[in-house]
This record gives C-alpha cells, structure tokens and sequence, in this order.
C-alpha cells in the first residue's frame, strides 16, 4: 500500500519514456522541499536503480566522498576495495571502472544523485566532475542519471541553466507540484482515510498538498482533531517545522524569513518596494534575487494587478503551511486540547479562512475556467483594488478572469460552513462593487458575477438576476 504513487501520471511518462530511449538521459527533478521527489523516482523505478547517493546536509567534503566511494562500492564486483577517492572528479573516474566491469547487463544503467545541493558544495567541483563523466563515459553508453533537490532555486541556477560542462546536457526537465485537491482526497482514499470534502478543504487550506505533511493525517479523526494534534501538539510534525524549513533551503535564511512574515501581514500581496519597507533589508539586486528563489521553491507567487505594470506586480504568500504557522501557531500559549477549536473563534481565523480558499481556488483556476466552459479560451487572472476616490467607493476584487472573448468574470469566493446566502445589503455592495469597476478600468467589456463557495449558493430573490454562476468546492476537485 505505501508505495503506490498518486496522480504523478506525467512525472512517471517522463521517467519511463528515459528508460525506453535509445539515447543516454540526464533528467533534473526540480520541486519544493517534502513534495515526494525522492519518493517519486524511487517507486517510479522500484528496483532498477543501480546507484543512488544522497547528499548529507552540512556533511564535510571528505564525508561526502567517503560516503560516495563506499555505496559505488556496493554495485561492484570486485571485492578489492577501491582507495577513497581525493576529489570528486577521482570519484567519477572510479564509478567509470566499476560501470565498464558491469556493461555485460544489457539493461540500461539508472544512477540517481539525491539532494545535489550538498554534494555540490561550493568549491567543492562536483558539478565539473559530473559535467566531465556526462561528457566523457555516460552520454555514450546508454545511461539514465537522475538530480534533485530540496534546493529548487539552485537546481535551475546552478544545473538547469549551467554555464560550465553541465550546459544544455539537462534532456528532461520534472517540476515536481505538491497534490491538487483532488490528488490529496485520491491520497486519503488510498490510506482508508475517510474524510468529506469540506474537512479535506480545511486541512489543505493548512498544509497545502505537501504529502510528507499530509501522511500524518490518522484515519478516524476529524480534520480539527489531526489539526490539533499535527500543529498544536508539541510532538506533532509541523509544530516546529517553519523553523527547519527554510534553513534547510537557503543561506542566509533569516532574510528569506524576513520576506516571508512581512507577506504574511498583507493578504493581498506587497510590491517589492513594500517588501524593502516592511524588511528593512537592503534595496538591490540581492532581494530580487531572495524573492526569484522563494518564487522558485513554491512559497511565493507572483501576479500583476488588472491592469497595472510591471512595476506594481504583487507578491504574495502561498504556502499554506507558512501563512498559518505565523497567525496561528508561532508564540500561541494555549491549552493543547481542543486548540484548533478554540483558535476557530477568533476574529483572525475569518480573514484567514477568506484569504486561504482564496489561494486554493487560485491554485485551481484550470478547474474554476473548466467550470465556467472557458477553459479553450486565452485569459489572464489576477485580482483588482481599487483604493476609492470622490466620485467612486474603494472595492476588492478577489478574483478576476480576463477574457479573450470580450468578457471578464469578476470572481467572489467565500469559505462558509454552509450553503451561502446573500442578503439584501450585500447584494447592494455587489452592485456597487460591479459598477464601480466598470466606471474605473472604463473597460467595454461584458462583467459576469461568479460564486465560488464551500457548499454553494442559496438561490434567493437577491441572487437571481445578480449571480450569473456559482460554484461550490466540488469543482475544485474535478
């Protein structure tokens, strides 16, 4: 049962299509720390995998190649034990003798090196060394080697777009996406763990579809239980896991911290200057950088307001796991029992709620635009604020759909415990809400009025004639 892979069904062609080519294949697996890469390239090629090395965090060069040189040892026949290489391009020459003693296997040979950040250390010459046994032995002998990290900036900085031996020799690319929701209610199923929608719905909003946090789920429990007892809980996996998280990714990870709490204050979003403002971290290059490395690692997003430019572009927190740990579990002093419960009553847990189904239903907008029969048409998605002025009331949009046909949807999504209804003061605020957005962005376009909600929309005298569509947390899932 646990080596079953979920959904991933493009990941495993790429993988498979590698073993069955004529040709030698170097393929870069690129995803979010937890996301199950390894997980993924090991069940994916089960047994086949001839050698596998794994990175050791923090570990000296010498470990390292000693650690290197001891599993190379297992895959030969040789019982004379190889003399511990002194660099890495020694290394490859010795995995060169082993691998030409085993060309007798007609098979093709699968090499896959595991949190290549740590191997390839500054100075440390292993890209060279790797980028010399590509070049010189396994682009002509048939061969699979598979790279990943944690690290997913630094694997397209320093692999992906590799200026030195390893440029261009990248054959297949893996970006490695954590669970949909509907992956993460296949993922549950799997683990006999029955859990409605709605509860699957809560529990994404604060772990998103990370599987290595989503395994500690327990069959039995209520999402608000597993809450308690995975984040609350001092023995619970995510209680303390934002302050390993991002050390484990970044040097100098406090500034890439820094970034992500002053995001965390700001639900929709801050531009960059903000960002310096919020930080105090220095203007320059270097925090366009930490923000491209963030953006690359799945913590961050970034999108253009309607119609502004590209200097008022947005960032916003969207890893779930982050946003909730700052507002919910960091320096809360609470009683263990009943934590989740208690925490669901406070005015914050509303905004937060609104904001996380936001990002969901974001993080879903193929399924929202399926909903909507536009799926095969062109459409930029962002959101639209507008501050107020004398003429015209500020208003909010959270999600809006631009579309190619000379329409946009203006997009309302709210997270409720049951069907939505809407009251005779709301739909007035929607009304002004829509006319105002006309007005400003002057556009001629045809403004259509959708409801994305938990349990859908309650038909009433004030909906009909105002809604045009309406959606509940089901589509999501589709």
């Amino acid at each position: 049962m646990s080596t079953k892979l979920i959904g991933r069904i493009k990941e495993q062609d790429v993988l498979q299509k590698a073993l069955r080519s004529d040709e030698s294949e170097m393929i870069a697996v690129i995803g979010r720390r937890r996301v199950g890469k390894t997980f993924l390239i090991r069940t994916a090629y089960n047994s086949k995998i001839d050698l596998e090395v794994t990175g050791v965090q923090n570990a000296s060069y010498r470990a390292q190649l000693e650690n290197f040189a001891f599993l190379a040892q297992q895959i030969s026949k040789s019982k004379t034990d190889l003399p511990a290489p002194k660099s890495w391009l020694e290394a490859f020459r010795q995995l060169i003798t082993i691998l030409e003693d085993l060309k007798k296997v007609k098979r093709k040979r699968i090499l896959f090196f595991d949190e290549l950040p740590w191997l390839a250390t500054p100075r440390s010459g292993f890209l060279a060394a790797l980028g010399f046994f590509w070049n010189n032995w396994a682009s002509k002998n048939n061969i699979v080697i598979v790279i990943c990290g944690s690290a997913a900036s630094w694997m397209i900085q320093k692999v992906v777009q590799h200026k030195g031996g390893l440029h261009n020799r990248i054959t297949k690319r893996i970006f490695l996406k954590p669970f949909s929701l509907l992956e993460t209610e296949q993922f549950f199923k799997h683990k006999a763990i029955k859990l409605n929608r709605y509860q699957i719905t809560q529990i994404y909003m604060i772990m998103g579809g990370i599987p290595h946090y989503l395994k500690e789920i327990e069959s039995g429990k209520s999402a608000a239980q597993n809450i308690d007892d995975i984040c609350f809980s001092e023995s619970g996996l995510l209680h303390n896991e934002f302050t390993r998280l991002y050390p484990a990714l970044f040097e100098n990870s406090e500034k890439h911290i820094a970034i992500i709490r002053a995001l965390a204050k700001k639900w929709k979003g801050l531009t960059r200057k903000e960002i310096v403002q919020y930080t105090k971290l220095s203007e320059g290059g270097a925090i366009s950088k930490m923000i491209q490395e963030l953006i690359h690692s799945g913590f961050v997003s970034a999108y253009y307001p309607f119609g502004k430019k590209k200097k008022d572009m947005l960032y916003r927190l969207t890893d779930e796991y982050s946003l909730f740990y700052l507002h919910f579990i960091e320096n809360k002093r609470l009683p263990e029992k009943d934590m989740w419960k208690q925490l669901s009553q406070i005015p914050v847990y509303k905004s937060w709620s609104g904001y996380a189904f936001e990002s969901l239903c974001l993080k879903h907008i193929e399924r929202i635009k399926k909903a909507l029969e536009i799926a095969g048409i062109y459409t930029e998605t962002s959101s639209f604020i507008y501050q107020g002025d004398a003429e015209n009331s500020g208003i909010q949009i959270d999600i809006l759909i631009d579309r190619n046909d000379q329409t946009i949807n203006i997009c309302e999504v709210k997270f409720h415990h049951d069907e939505f209804s809407i009251n005779k003061a709301y739909a007035e605020k929607l009304r002004k809400k829509m006319g105002v957005f006309t007005n400003v962005t002057k556009t001629r376009k045809q403004v259509f009025l959708c409801f994305i909600t938990s349990f859908g929309l309650k038909p009433n005298k004030h909906s009909i004639g105002l809604v045009d569509s309406d959606f509940s947390m089901d589509v999501l899932f589709a």
